[in-house]
């Protein structure tokens, strides 16, 4: 019996799988089945942008600008001299509709940049999850204080965070000022609240925190963001979480309350006189930029945005133009085909 050479032993069995001669699916679709598949894409198309379009008509929603209404607030923030003198502006508005159902509050800013690479960085996800607090070593130009402590948190995102405080009035009449019931909790996602953010476990927070400074932009440490709600600091404040996640573009909004739908405001917001009293501490003048308070209510589709729907009715009338395009030059190819074989 022959021995098989060292080069022979190498090869692959000779079976259909090491051979790769295994029959292979081939998808053959024919020009009906394709032109049928292009219809009824570009049909489902136009209609969900049809639909998503009068959804977002339905959505109620105001935005009233502040940024020139509170110029002498802004003016005062432009000296950092006065980072401790407060400044309130009132803005008052007419709502000449019912807002039913869910209600909520945004703030909006234009000209912010949050999708600069470098912004983006400057953070610890290691610190934000409350494993080491003195991990601050991406936060550069906040990773610590004059006197070297750590900064919690660090990082430029969390130094510009947005701390205005918005409150909306109810004008029942001349003499009465009803202040409208808002939540400010459940406005952050599931997963940041509770799986990328989270405090150090400690049963005292303000001694977890010990041994770091808050960073520069803040009057007040990460532990006593809410003074009202004890459960609402450290790491998993809201308003923080809200303004760690960055928009991608340079005019955005974020969700800053909802409608406590209690008492006259069960319905949601009745027509009438309202006003917002702003306590002004963010600053956009030295960027040119602008901030406005949006109230808005939501459908299944989400908020008034058109650009889902716009993109949704483009993405079905182009498909449908390329759908009859097909089909007449498959006609037109099928009638030559005809007319030679009867020739």
């Amino acid at each position: 019996m022959k021995r098989k050479s060292q080069d022979e032993s190498r090869l692959p069995d000779n079976t259909a799988v090491k051979q790769q001669q295994l029959p292979a699916f081939r998808l053959q679709l024919s020009a009906n089945e394709i032109l049928s598949g292009f219809f009824a894409t570009g049909v489902f198309c136009l209609g969900m942008g049809i639909i998503l379009l009068l959804s977002a008509k339905s959505i109620s929603e105001v935005e009233i600008n502040y940024t020139e209404k509170c110029a002498s607030c802004a003016k005062l923030r432009e000296d950092a001299t006065h980072f401790d003198k407060e400044c309130n502006c009132s803005i008052s508005f007419y709502l000449p509709q019912k807002m039913e159902g869910n209600v909520y509050l945004y703030y909006k800013l234009y000209g912010f940049y949050q999708n600069l690479y470098r912004y983006i960085l400057s953070r610890s996800n290691i610190q934000l999850v409350g494993t080491d607090l003195k991990d601050v070593r991406k936060c550069a130009p906040f990773k610590t204080s004059e006197n070297g402590l750590p900064i919690a948190p660090c990082g430029a995102i969390a130094n510009s965070i947005f701390n205005d405080t918005i409150v909306l009035l109810y004008n029942f009449n001349s003499s009465t000022h009803i202040k409208v019931p808002m939540v400010s909790s459940e406005t952050a996602w599931w997963t940041d609240k509770y799986v990328k953010f989270q405090n150090p476990t400690y049963q005292n927070l303000s001694s977890a925190f010990a041994g770091t400074a808050k960073p520069p932009n803040w009057p007040k440490p990460v532990y006593e963001l809410d003074e009202e709600d004890p459960g609402n600091n450290g790491f998993i404040n809201d308003d923080f979480i809200v303004w760690m996640r960055t928009a991608a573009f340079p005019t955005f909004k974020k969700l800053y309350r909802r409608l406590h739908r209690i008492g006259n405001f069960t319905e949601g917001l009745p027509a009438g006189s309202y006003s917002f009293i702003i306590n002004y501490n963010f600053p956009v003048s030295r960027f040119q930029g602008q901030k406005a308070v949006v109230l808005s209510t939501l459908t299944w589709s989400g908020g008034s945005s058109l650009f889902l729907g716009l993109a949704y009715l483009v993405t079905g009338a182009v498909t449908l133009l390329a759908s009859f395009s097909m089909m007449a030059i498959h006609l037109k190819l099928k009638e030559r085909k005809t007319f030679f074989l009867q020739s």
